[in-house]
C-alpha cells in the first residue's frame, strides 16, 4: 500500500507541469523546497527529540552564501552550491557543541538566540548583505552548458529530483541502526547511555545532517525567488518550519512535506484576503496542537 502510494505521488509530480498552470507549478516548487526544509527539522525534532526554534539559521546561511557568491564572486552553480553546503555544515559543526549542552526549552532558546544573532548580522551589515533590502537579482542556475533552469518547468523538475534524492537519503538514515538509535534517544537518553550509546555523538551527527539539508533547501529557495533577505533567518521562518512538522506529523518521513504543502497553499489563499498571515499561522498552530497533536499523518494512521 505504501509503495503504491509512493508511486502515485511520483507520477503526479512528474505530470504536474502538464495539468497545472505555471503559477501553480511555481507554488508546487516552493512547497517541495520548504518540505525539504521541514524534513530537515523533523530529523532533529521528530526522530531525535530536539525541538529547535532557530533552524532557519542553517537555511539562511546556505541561502546567503549562495547569493553572495553568485552576485559578487563567481556565478557558477556547482561552486556556489558546494560552498553554501559547506558553510551550513561548518556552522552546524561549530554551533552543535553550544546547543547540545542544554535540553528541552533551554535547547530551544539557545537555538533561537543563535539564529537571532545571525539575523542581526544580516540585517545590520548592509554593505555586504543589503540589510533589510536584501540581495535581489540572483539568476536561475545554469546546471551545465546548454541547460539553464530559467523556466518554471525546468526548475520544478530539478527541485523535484533533489527532493526525491534527499527523501531517499533520509529514509535510509531513519531506517538504519543510526536512525533507530536516534529514536531510542528520543524515548530515553538515560536508557541509551546505559546500553553503551554515545548519546551526545548521535545528537551531534543528527544536527549536522539536519543543517546540511536545511542549507540545501536555502540554496534552492534563493534560486527559486532570485532574492535573499534577513527574513530567511527570522524566528517567524523557523516557527513556520516547526508548524509544518507539527501539522504533517513529527517523526514521520513525508509528514513534514505534506505540512509544507498545506502551509504554502493556505498562505497564498489567505493572503488574498488579509496581510496578517502571521496571525493566521499562530491560529493554525494552536488548532493543530489541540486537535491533532500527532499531525495529519498521525491522525490518518489512528483512523486507519
Amino acid at each position: 500500500m505504501r509503495r503504491a502510494l509512493g508511486v502515485a505521488i511520483v507520477v503526479l509530480l512528474a505530470a504536474a507541469p502538464f495539468y497545472l498552470s505555471s503559477y501553480y507549478v511555481g507554488l508546487l516548487t516552493k512547497a517541495l523546497i520548504l518540505g525539504l526544509f521541514a524534513m530537515s527539522l523533523n530529523l532533529l525534532m521528530g526522530y531525535t527529540g530536539l525541538g529547535s526554534f532557530g533552524h532557519a539559521l542553517y537555511f539562511g546561511v546556505g541561502a546567503y552564501t549562495a547569493a553572495l557568491l553568485s552576485l559578487k564572486v563567481i556565478a557558477n552553480f556547482w561552486v556556489d552550491l558546494l560552498a553554501a553546503l559547506a558553510a551550513a555544515v561548518v556552522v552546524a559543526l561549530g554551533f552543535g557543541p553550544l546547543t547540545l549542552r542544554a535540553r528541552g526549552s533551554y535547547f530551544a532558546m539557545i537555538t533561537l538566540a543563535l539564529a537571532q544573532v545571525a539575523w542581526g548580522v544580516a540585517f545590520g551589515w548592509r554593505s555586504l548583505t543589503g540589510g533589510d533590502d536584501g540581495l535581489p537579482g540572483i539568476a536561475r542556475p545554469v546546471v551545465m552548458a546548454g541547460l539553464t533552469l530559467g523556466g518554471e518547468t525546468a526548475f520544478f523538475y530539478f527541485v523535484a529530483v533533489v527532493f526525491a534524492a534527499a527523501t531517499v537519503a533520509l529514509a535510509v538514515v531513519v531506517e538504519s541502526p543510526f536512525g533507530k538509535a536516534l529514536a531510542g534517544i528520543k524515548e530515553s537518553e538515560t536508557r541509551m547511555e546505559v546500553l553503551g550509546y554515545d548519546v551526545w555523538a548521535y545528537q551531534y551527527a543528527a544536527s549536522v545532517i539536519a543543517g546540511f539539508l536545511a542549507g540545501l533547501a536555502g540554496v534552492l529557495f534563493v534560486y527559486y525567488n532570485g532574492y535573499v533577505s534577513p527574513v530567511y533567518l527570522s524566528v517567524v521562518f523557523s516557527a513556520q518550519a516547526l508548524l509544518m512538522v507539527i501539522l504533517g506529523g513529527a517523526g514521520t518521513l513525508l509528514g513534514p512535506a505534506i505540512g509544507a504543502a498545506i502551509i504554502v497553499l493556505l498562505e497564498n489563499l489567505i493572503s488574498i484576503f488579509t496581510e496578517r498571515w502571521v496571525l493566521v499561522l499562530g491560529t493554525i498552530y494552536v488548532v493543530v496542537t489541540l486537535f491533532a497533536p500527532r499531525g495529519i499523518q498521525g491522525l490518518l494512521r489512528r483512523r486507519a
